[in-house]
C-alpha cells in the first residue's frame, strides 16, 4: 500500500464499499455524536467523512487529534445511510470506518480559522496566507486561475500563436508607470528595469520573422495598489501578430475571450458579439471608457433644449464655446427621496449637485407632467421634449450636469452606474463585453502644459505619417483599442507604428526631440531600419479575468501571494533592509532619510 494514500479525499463512492483505503489530509473538522467521533478529512481534491466509535482501536488517536493536523488514515469505505447522504460533495455517500490513524504533522493554535468563510482583517489573512488559501472559496480561486491560464495557453496555440519568453532585466521604458529598478554589479551606477510590460521585445519579435507570438508574461510597475490592479506584479496574456489590421487583431481574440468566459463563467450568458465602441462615443454615452454594458442607461446631450431658458444656470454654461448639457435618464427613478439621494452623491463627489426632472401623471389627468425646480424654469414645452427625447414616461428621472465635458465627464458615469445599481436596472448575472476602440493618440496636460501621449506611445496614428501634419494633434485618433467587461478594462492594444520617421515624428510632437528617442529607444529604431513587417497585438490582465469569473471585486482574492495596500509582504518581510556589504558590492549608499 501507498505510504500515504491510496485514494484523493474527493475520489471514492458507493464502488468502493468494502474496500480497506488509506487516506491523508487536514483534519477540517471533529464532530462528537454522543460516542461516535466524525472528522472532516481535506485534501487539494476534496473531503470525505471518516469516523471512530468505541469500538474502533484508533478512537483514542482520533480523539487527540485537533482542526488543521495532518494526519494518515487506514479504514474500511461503508455506505452511509440514505437519510445521511451529504449530495453537497462527491464523497457524500459513502464513509471510512477508521482502523488505524497516524498524526503526520501537528497544528498549533490557529491565527485565523480555516473551517467557513468568515471574514478576517486583511493584514492576518496575508501574513498567514498559507493558512488563507486552505479556505474553500480562496483554495478554488487559486485552482480556477490555473485553469483559465492553462485553457488560454491552449487556445492561444488552437489560433496559430507560439510562446516565446522574454527578459525580465531589461531597460526603463516610459510604459506609464515608476519602473522597478535593479542595480547593476558589474556595471556600477547603472540599472536594470523589471519590464513594465514585453512592449519592445514583443516588436523586436515581429521584426526578427516571428509571426505570431504570445507568452503569460509577468509584468512589474511601480505603482498604487487598487482592487482590480495588484501593487508590484501582475501577468498578462501578451500576444503580437504581424502583417495584421486591427480588424484582424480583434477578430483572432474575440474568440479566445469570449471561450474564456464561456468555459468558466458558471453558465452566465456572454456576449455573443463584442461590440466596437469609439471612444468618444463611449465617454459621451457612458462617461468612462470601460463601461459596465449591462446597464441599459445612456446619457444623451440635451443642451438645445437649455439654451436660451429659463434656467439661467445651464443657459449661461451653454453661452461658452466647449460646453454641454447632458441628461442621465433614471427609469423608475421619480421619487423626490431618490432625486434627493443623487444630489448629495454630485455633492460629495465635488460638484455643486445635479439638477434633475421627475415625470408624473398630471393633476388634470391630461397625461405626465415635469416636475422640480428645472421643470418649472425651463417650461412644459422644454420639459416634454426632454422627456421624448429620452424616451422616458411616468415614475421616471433624469438627471443634468453642465459645462466642459471633462469637468464632469467621471462623476456622470459614476451616477449613471450608481443610479442603475440603487434601481437594481441592471442584470448582473451576465458577462458584457466590447471593444473600446479610436482612442485619442493625444491628450494636453494641463499640468505640464503640453501635449502628451493619451495611451500606447508606440501606436499608429490614424491617417499614418501625414495625419501628423495637423495644428491640433489632440484631434487625432489611433489604431488603439480595449477590450473591457462588465466595467472593468481586461486588456488593450493597438496598431503599431513600424516606420522610424514616423515614430519620431509622432514622439516629436508629444515633446521627445529625435536624439532622447534615439537614444531610449534605439534599440527597436534600429530594428526597424533593416525591415519591421506592419504588426498589432494586445495584452489581456489575466488576474482581472480570473476576478470576474470568481465573481470576486478584489484582486487579491485571485493572487496567491499578494501583497498588501501598501505593497508589502507581510509574510515573507519584503521590502526589507539588506546589509551594508551588499550595497557597498553593488557601489550604492543610501542617501539619509528627510527628517
Amino acid at each position: 500500500m501507498h505510504a500515504y494514500r491510496t485514494h484523493t479525499c474527493a475520489e471514492l463512492s458507493l464502488e468502493n464499499v468494502g474496500q480497506t483505503v488509506r487516506l491523508s489530509g487536514w483534519v477540517h473538522r471533529v464532530r462528537d455524536h454522543g460516542g461516535v467521533l466524525f472528522i472532516d478529512l481535506r485534501d487539494h481534491y476534496g473531503m470525505t467523512q471518516v469516523l471512530a466509535d468505541s469500538d474502533s482501536p484508533a478512537f483514542n488517536a482520533v480523539e487527540s487529534v485537533r482542526s488543521e493536523w495532518v494526519i494518515r488514515i487506514d479504514g474500511e469505505v461503508k455506505r452511509r445511510d440514505p437519510d445521511l447522504v451529504n449530495d453537497k460533495i462527491p464523497t457524500g455517500e459513502i464513509e471510512i470506518f477508521i482502523r488505524n490513524l497516524e498524526v503526520l504533522g501537528k497544528a498549533d493554535e490557529l491565527p485565523l480559522p480555516v473551517f467557513g468563510e468568515q471574514e478576517y482583517p486583511e493584514e492576518t489573512r496575508l501574513k498567514y496566507r498559507f493558512l488563507d488559501l486552505r479556505r474553500e472559496g480562496l483554495h478554488e480561486n487559486i485552482k480556477l486561475r490555473s485553469r483559465v491560464f492553462s485553457h488560454a495557453r491552449r487556445a492561444m496555440d488552437e489560433v496559430g500563436f507560439t510562446e516565446y519568453q522574454t527578459p525580465i532585466l531589461t531597460a526603463s521604458s516610459p510604459e506609464g508607470a515608476r519602473d522597478f529598478l535593479v542595480p547593476s554589479r558589474l556595471h556600477p551606477g547603472t540599472f536594470y528595469a523589471l519590464p513594465q510590460a514585453p512592449q519592445q521585445f514583443k516588436q523586436l519579435i515581429m521584426v526578427a520573422g516571428f509571426d505570431r507570438y504570445f507568452q503569460i508574461a509577468p509584468c512589474f510597475r511601480d505603482e498604487d495598489p487598487r482592487a482590480d490592479r495588484s501593487p508590484g506584479e501582475f501577468y498578462q496574456l501578451d500576444l503580437e501578430m504581424s502583417f495584421v489590421e486591427q480588424d484582424e487583431v480583434l477578430g483572432t481574440m474575440e474568440p479566445v475571450i469570449r471561450g474564456i468566459f464561456e468555459t468558466f463563467g458558471g453558465g452566465r450568458p456572454v456576449t455573443p458579439e463584442f461590440r466596437r465602441i469609439p471612444y468618444a462615443e463611449s465617454m459621451a454615452k457612458y462617461g468612462s471608457d470601460k463601461p459596465d454594458l449591462r446597464n441599459p442607461i445612456e446619457m444623451q446631450v440635451v443642451s438645445e433644449h437649455f439654451a436660451g431658458s429659463g434656467f439661467k444656470i445651464f443657459s449661461s454654461i451653454l453661452e461658452k464655446d466647449g460646453t454641454e448639457i447632458r441628461a442621465i435618464p433614471a427609469p423608475t427613478g421619480g421619487s423626490r427621496k431618490f432625486c434627493d439621494r443623487m444630489n448629495k452623491f454630485a455633492i460629495d463627489q465635488g460638484l455643486p449637485g445635479m439638477g434633475y426632472i421627475l415625470w408624473r401623471e398630471a393633476e388634470d389627468g391630461s397625461g405626465v407632467e415635469g416636475a422640480g425646480p428645472l421643470a418649472k424654469n425651463i417650461g412644459p414645452e422644454r420639459t416634454e421634449a426632454v422627456r421624448a427625447q429620452l424616451g422616458l414616461g411616468t415614475g421616471d428621472a433624469a438627471f443634468f450636469l453642465g459645462g466642459e465635458p471633462k469637468s464632469f465627464v467621471d462623476v456622470a458615469g459614476r451616477a449613471r452606474n450608481v443610479i442603475a445599481d440603487d434601481l437594481d436596472l441592471a442584470d448582473k448575472n451576465r458577462f458584457e463585453l466590447c471593444w473600446i476602440v479610436d482612442f485619442p493618440m493625444y491628450e494636453w496636460d494641463d499640468e505640464r502644459k503640453k501635449v502628451d501621449f493619451s495611451h500606447n506611445p508606440f501606436s499608429m496614428p490614424k491617417g499614418g505619417a501625414d495625419a501628423l501634419d495637423v495644428d491640433d494633434p489632440t484631434t487625432l485618433t489611433a489604431y488603439q483599442y480595449d477590450v473591457v467587461c462588465n466595467g472593468y478594462e481586461l486588456g488593450s492594444g493597438a496598431i503599431r507604428n513600424h516606420k522610424p520617421e514616423v515614430m519620431i515624428k509622432a514622439f516629436g510632437i508629444a515633446g521627445y526631440p529625435a536624439e532622447e528617442v534615439e537614444a531610449r529607444f534605439g534599440g527597436m529604431l534600429n530594428a526597424f531600419r533593416y525591415g519591421a513587417p506592419p504588426h498589432g497585438g494586445m495584452a489581456l490582465g489575466m488576474e482581472r479575468i480570473v476576478m470576474l469569473l470568481a465573481d470576486e471585486t478584489a484582486i487579491r482574492e485571485v493572487v496567491m501571494f499578494p501583497m498588501n495596500q501598501r505593497a508589502e509582504d507581510v509574510m515573507m518581510q519584503a521590502p526589507a533592509p539588506v546589509e551594508t556589504a551588499q550595497l557597498r558590492e553593488l557601489g550604492l549608499r543610501l542617501a539619509p532619510k528627510d527628517d
